[in-house]
């Protein structure tokens, strides 16, 4: 079971994921000039890390990581007023950035490479003017309900899958009740 403080922790990292690879890039170089706080977006003593990126050129806003950053420097304590950043809550942070500007330079992944390629190709349908979703009918049996509908007593049962095994079925039927009708004596 995770704890509330591990919790945390993994908010800041999935905050950190979701911010655009500029804004990364530069709140660590904001992180390094400027002196940074806890608990509001700028005081006499410092700046929060959104406003260090955004500084150093990073012009990104998001509320959910700003979110994740008080949340994680001040979970459990009762500090109401803003404070400067802890080296190891800096440090957290800075790890966090790094592994995920290495985490887009690793090998791709079989995974990331499928979806890549299926971004590129729903962008091709897009930019073509075709939605992305195809709307011709899948592959198999066609549906032919416009063809039969005026047709008396014809549904899908669960016995058969197919028209091909409806038709079947109902030529097995028609031999064998046209065998009974032969085997029967005819009333004279």
């Amino acid at each position: 079971m995770r704890t509330r403080r591990r919790a945390t922790i993994q908010g800041l990292r999935q905050a950190v994921e979701c911010l655009p690879r500029s804004t990364r890039i530069a709140m660590l170089e904001g992180l390094r000039t400027n002196e940074i706080i806890v608990g509001a977006y700028s005081t006499d003593g410092g700046i929060c890390p959104m406003l260090a990126a955004h500084r150093a050129g990073g012009r990104t806003s998001m509320i959910s990581f700003a979110k994740a950053w008080d949340r994680f420097a001040l979970d459990g304590t009762r500090v109401t007023r803003p404070r400067r950043a802890t080296a190891r809550e800096l440090g957290v942070l800075v790890a966090h950035l790094e592994a995920s500007l290495l985490d887009e330079e690793l090998p791709r992944t079989e995974l990331a490479a499928a979806i890549e390629s299926h971004r590129q190709l729903r962008d091709r349908h897009e930019a073509a003017g075709r939605p992305a979703e195809d709307p011709r009918p899948a592959p198999g049996d066609p549906d032919r309900a416009p063809e039969l509908r005026n047709r008396p007593g014809w549904a899908w049962t669960r016995l058969v899958r197919t028209y091909n095994e409806y038709e079947r079925a109902l030529e097995w039927i028609e031999r064998e009740q046209a065998a009974l009708e032969e085997r029967e004596p005819q009333p004279a």
